[in-house]
């Protein structure tokens, strides 16, 4: 019995030798998986803190309308922007042209709501209650009511005009507002010659339309587009003659 219980004894001590030897390797092992992963640990630069109130534009974002007034736009020949303000919202003054900031921008975020007018009878087409924002005065993103109405493809909400047909469309009845989230990347030139086309990125009221597409040139409604060197260059919105409204539109240069 005394033999048996000395080989219990030592079998015990070997067994919790090996748990204790496996506990160690398997502690020396984790270090080791833990120095592999700092070295592809970035700790700088660290990113600026970007404050995201509800329903307001990020801290960091230049606010082209918040509703107040119009100071950061002007009429194209650079006087005062005749559109309309009621409440917190803009709208297009027919005949009094379009505005364009007065600030210069190249690549950038921008984000605007939009609403066309429930009066529809008699329109159809590019006459549903039109408009676009350009980017760098050159390059249209359309704007119109394109719910239930037929147009061509590459006019509707959405499209890089006359250019890309969006992925989708994700028009809201007239009436409603829509946002469009926007990323664009200026064209680069090295003098006259163009060296890297432009690109934008459309999310339509949450619906990817366009995906890093590329832009073809300076958006035309008659004719091939073409790049012409140029710089920063303001946002545009267009008066084409219909009451499309707007609100909360703002940019983060990027």
């Amino acid at each position: 019995m005394k033999q048996y219980k000395t080989l219990l004894n030592l079998t015990l001590l070997l067994a919790s030798s090996a748990v204790i030897s496996s506990y160690a390797q398997a502690d020396q092992t984790q270090a080791e998986r833990e120095k592999l992963a700092e070295k592809t640990e970035v700790w700088e630069p660290v990113p600026a803190s970007v404050s995201t109130p509800v329903g307001k534009a990020p801290s960091d974002a230049i606010v082209l309308f918040s509703g107040d007034d119009l100071s950061a736009w002007e009429a194209l020949k650079g006087h005062d922007a005749k559109w309309s303000i009621a409440g917190d919202v803009l709208t297009v003054k027919p005949g009094a042209g379009d505005i364009k900031t007065k600030q210069n921008f190249c690549d950038v975020q921008l984000h605007m709501e939009w609403r066309t007018p429930t009066q529809v009878e008699g329109m159809k087409g590019q006459q549903r209650n039109n408009s676009g924002v350009f980017f760098q005065q050159r390059y249209e993103v359309q704007i119109l009511d394109s719910y239930d109405n037929p147009t061509y493809a590459n006019g509707q909400a959405g499209s890089v005009y006359k250019q890309t047909i969006p992925l989708a469309n994700a028009t809201r009845p007239a009436g409603e507002w829509q946002y469009y989230d926007i990323i664009y990347t200026a064209p680069r030139f090295e003098g006259q010659e163009l060296t890297q086309p432009g690109y934008v990125t459309v999310m339509h009221n949450g619906v990817l339309l366009q995906n890093h597409t590329e832009i073809q040139g300076k958006t035309e409604w008659i004719g091939a587009p073409s790049y012409e060197a140029h710089g920063c260059a303001p946002l545009q919105l267009q008066d084409h003659g219909n009451l499309v409204s707007f609100r909360n539109i703002w940019v983060r240069e990027l």
